[in-house]
């Protein structure tokens, strides 16, 4: 009986301690370095830094992009590339500056995967005009990839289906 019970407690030990051994998150780190991410995913732009911003997004067909205004949906790095190239590195796009609200950012239990949710407000003129996002809902999910967050996912929506953004 002493052997049945040994052979089945001992692996059950061994199991019940592999969690325990797991490196440890070190949470406030991440999430600092989170919020890095997603603000320089929209800063970048009062510079027109591109290689800023590509820092910030997973680098392969696995890139999800949703704007409901001029972009729609964007799979894969290089049509976000097409995008930052068509659209944003303009001479007619100038941003002025933009602000978070609101954000909350989850971070995976393993503490490779996070999401976020904000508002934002995205103020930019486009020929002199405004274009600006104002209150703009965004979401997103990065992945840790080595010792970096990146983004592979974001969507944009607006409140409500006849203000323009």
């Amino acid at each position: 009986m002493k052997k049945n019970l040994i052979k089945y407690f001992l692996p059950f030990t061994l199991f019940i301690g592999i969690p325990a051994c797991a490196p440890k998150v070190d949470v406030t780190g991440e999430m600092t370095a989170i919020e890095g991410v997603i603000h320089t995913s929209i800063g970048w732009a009062q510079e027109k830094d591109q290689e800023l911003l590509y820092q910030c997004f997973a680098h392969d067909e696995n890139l999800f992009y949703f704007s409901p205004a001029n972009a729609g949906t964007i799979l894969g790095f290089e049509a976000f590339q097409e995008l930052v190239d068509g659209f944003f590195m303009q001479d007619a796009f100038r941003a002025i500056r933009y602000e978070i609200k609101d954000l909350r950012i989850n971070l995976s239990q393993g503490g490779d995967i996070a999401w976020y949710s904000a508002y934002l407000d995205d103020i930019n003129e486009w020929n002199g005009q405004p274009a600006s996002w104002i209150n703009v809902r965004w979401t997103g999910v990065l992945e840790k990839r080595g010792d970096n967050w990146v983004i592979v996912q974001m969507h944009f929506s607006s409140a409500t289906d006849d203000e323009e953004i």
